[in-house]
């Protein structure tokens, strides 16, 4: 389009001369603007999470404690059947260590005829407490 067209002037007319041509608004005025913060209001609300969270824990902690219970009774028979179980156990250890504690008195005999005014299996501290050899002693198969 031509200045003539637009204007309704014929020819070219001086920038001063012009009639002042601006954009305005629309008919009515822009809508206005939406500055305000809008936080949706869908989902849980603040409370419906927490209760949600500490009724999971809660639950949580039951579970464990029922845990705990049922490992207690378990190591609590594991312990009985255990002190069932001693009084076999330290008697054939008793048993085993007479038999060794025998072998092992000859074998000092032999090994100390010589020696005048040698008592076998007395003890050699004279300590007046009667205390068990060590095990390694009587029991080469444990070292």
């Amino acid at each position: 389009m031509t200045e003539a067209v637009i204007r309704k002037k014929p020819g070219m007319a001086s920038v001063k001369d012009m009639p002042i041509l601006q954009d305005g608004p629309p008919p009515g005025g822009f809508p206005p603007v939406r500055y305000a913060r809008r936080i949706p209001n869908k989902g849980p609300s603040a409370m419906a999470i927490f209760l949600a969270a500490f009724g999971a824990f809660s639950y949580g902690m039951y579970q464990v404690g029922q845990g705990n219970k049922i490992r207690r009774a378990l190591k609590e028979e594991k312990y009985a059947a255990r002190r069932a179980i001693l009084p076999v156990l330290q008697a054939e250890e008793d048993e085993r260590f007479v038999k060794e504690w025998k072998k092992y008195l000859e074998y000092e005999a032999e090994v100390m005829k010589d020696v005048p005014g040698w008592k076998v299996g007395e003890s050699v501290y004279n300590s007046g407490k009667w205390m068990p050899p060590a095990t390694g002693e009587l029991r080469p198969d444990v070292w």
